[in-house]
């Protein structure tokens, strides 16, 4: 399973000029799933997304969590996060999962982080969709955090 989080000072996801998901500040995460992901691979990353202390306390250092701040949190899949781009010009998705496994552990991913944080505390894209990210990054801070 593959992260990229990015902090940011809001973001929507849109679909059809349809907004599917919209948070303040937060973290926007992409996710991508591998062949060989599990279940506990879900579990293990919500924790560690959830937990990761990368907000600014009262002295500018990155101490604080999602949680801690009262933020939000984006979860959109991207299985193009698995691209392999060793050979040529054109991007190899030989690693990525298939879609319907994908979709399986992109949701349990978000019911896990659910779990952690509460419902209304989490929004998502559409998974296989054609979708419109945007975000304003905090900091920058942006993060790729593998599973294994």
């Amino acid at each position: 399973m593959r992260l990229l989080i990015q902090r940011v000072s809001k973001a929507k996801v849109t679909v059809n000029s349809q907004v599917s998901g919209e948070i303040g500040r937060g973290l926007v995460i992409l996710l991508g799933v591998g062949k060989g992901d599990s279940e506990q691979d879900c579990s293990k990353m919500a924790e560690k997304v959830v937990k990761m202390r990368i907000f600014d306390d009262k002295n500018g250092k990155m101490n604080l969590d999602v949680l801690q701040v009262s933020g939000s949190i984006l979860i959109v899949s991207q299985f193009t996060l698995y691209a392999d781009t060793r050979k040529g010009n054109r991007p190899s998705f030989i690693s990525a999962a298939k879609p319907e496994e994908a979709k399986r552990l992109y949701e349990i991913f978000i019911d896990e982080v659910k779990g952690f944080f509460g419902e209304n505390k989490v929004a998502t894209g559409v998974f296989g969709a054609m979708m419109d990210v945007e975000l304003i990054n905090d900091g920058p801070v942006t993060i790729w955090v593998d599973s294994c």
